[in-house]
């Protein structure tokens, strides 16, 4: 029976399996490290501190002769190294707001139309090629250190194997990929003056990229594949790697994702679409404020309850809150508006009110936020017949039969939600021939535990009375 170690570098800890060829999770470790926030809207942290959790999660784990590796991770970030492969400054983070000015150099320089017609998508604050413009306007004595820029994961794969190489689906997200083509676009690079050399190779997901080397705790010589972005990868891990089948993370950000078979763009730039780590395409629609909205309402106005608490009284009162409408933009919002400026609101409010509207209000409000990012994807040319839930707020079936009655979609829960560490384990078996393909091994590893039906009582046109009002405030 094969042993598959996947490897996640989180925003706030590192998480490994272990997993066998049922998918069956044999063992797992994570570990902690510190988010750095050295200015306002600022997010660093040190590569050497993702590298001391797997360190530490390796020799938890105790499994020196697994058969192969997979590793994801946060997407976005910038690891810069230099000529010795040590690293030069802390990480610039996919949630770093600094480069506001020099994604709009770049739209100047390159031209939002070709950006659009090459990347797919227009240059973000979180991508990683501002970052790497940010340091040559800013740090010009640490860009000239710099020998190779690396996302995430691709950091401890060099670390694993000594290996330069990263990904189509974590290098879609550095805003300088060929999309269509899956591989770095010379026009787009030497258009900013960077030299095409400071970016690594670029593979298949399931590719295999090196061998590992001088490893504590892992044997010498163990394949490691491409893996994916976080995102690609939570999606092989819930089997959203054929058309039809929807993805939806309710995590502190909430990410809707859908696979595609041929590569588009949103015009609006809301929705991303990059390479997905099934061979084909992906689109994904990703909400900033989702189960952290909740966190936050619960720890401000929540009256000292918990989730399940906060649930209960939500299901007191009916659809649509009696016209209380949450919105849920406290963090900005990238999709569906595209604006970091974005607030937050309660609006509706009436003598009427308790605490339970106030408690559905925010469910509602987050799910519609959800549906905007699900019919822009649909615009896109997605189509669906299931959604797969995963996430924290997946353990709320209040919640998730919310989310059925207004996306009109049976929701599927699976018996295991391990997100991108088991997608990263799943892609591993794929690039050492455990499984033929993505397809195959997410039919052989995925499995249901139960499905929620919209209700058919509930007319779509009620939903669409609510929506309307909230997107009226929007």
């Amino acid at each position: 029976m094969a042993k598959l170690l996947g490897i996640d570098i989180g925003t706030s800890g590192c998480k490994c399996i272990v997993i066998d060829e049922t998918g069956r999770v044999l063992k797992q470790a994570s570990a902690e490290y510190p988010l750095l926030t050295p200015k306002p809207m600022w997010t660093e942290q040190d590569p050497e501190a993702w590298w001391a959790g797997v360190q530490h999660c390796l020799a938890e784990l105790n499994e020196p002769n697994v058969d192969a590796i997979g590793v994801t991770g946060q997407m976005h970030g910038s690891v810069f190294l230099d000529a010795t492969g040590n690293v030069v400054r802390p990480a610039l983070l996919w949630n770093d707001q600094r480069t506001v000015a020099e994604c709009e150099e770049i739209e100047r320089t390159l031209g939002r139309d070709t950006l659009f017609k090459i990347a797919k998508n227009p240059m973000l604050t979180g991508f990683q090629a501002p970052k790497l413009l940010w340091l040559r306007n800013h740090e010009p004595s640490n860009f000239a250190k710099v020998a190779q820029v690396l996302l995430p994961k691709d950091y401890i794969r060099y670390k694993l194997t000594g290996v330069f190489a990263t990904e189509v689906s974590d290098a879609s997200g550095v805003g300088l990929l060929d999309v269509s083509a899956r591989q770095w676009s010379k026009d787009l690079i030497t258009g900013l003056n960077f030299n095409i050399d400071l970016f690594p190779k670029v593979v298949e997901s399931d590719e295999i990229t090196g061998h590992t080397r001088g490893v504590a705790n892992l044997a010498d010589g163990i394949p490691v594949v491409g893996g994916g972005g976080d995102q690609a990868a939570a999606a092989v891990g819930t089997g959203a790697v054929v058309p039809g089948v929807t993805s939806v993370s309710l995590g502190t950000s909430g990410v809707v994702f859908t696979s595609l078979d041929q590569p588009s763009h949103d015009p609006s730039g809301a929705a991303h679409v990059f390479c997905h780590a099934n061979r084909a395409w992906h689109a994904m629609g990703v909400m900033l404020s989702c189960g952290g909205a909740l966190r936050w309402y619960r720890d401000t106005l929540g009256g000292g309850r918990n989730y399940n608490q906060i649930t209960e009284s939500a299901a007191s009162v009916p659809t649509g809150s009696e016209g209380l409408v949450f919105l849920p933009y406290l963090a900005g919002e990238r999709c569906p508006h595209n604006n970091p400026s974005a607030t937050g609101s309660f609006t509706g409010l009436h003598l009427g009110n308790t605490q339970a509207h106030f408690d559905r209000a925010v469910l509602e409000g987050i799910t519609f936020g959800l549906l905007d990012g699900f019919r822009l994807l649909k615009g896109l040319g997605a189509s669906s017949t299931e959604v797969r839930v995963t996430g924290g707020g997946a353990g709320s079936d209040f919640w998730v039969q919310i989310i059925a009655n207004a996306f009109e979609a049976p929701c599927v829960l699976l018996e295991s939600d391990e997100g991108p560490a088991m997608g990263s384990a799943i892609l591993a078996g794929v690039g050492t021939g455990v499984f033929a393909s993505v397809k195959e091994a997410a039919e052989k590893t995925i499995r249901t535990r139960k499905v929620v039906q919209p209700n058919e009582s509930l007319s779509q046109n009620s939903y669409d009375k609510f929506r309307s009002l909230y997107r009226s405030l929007t």
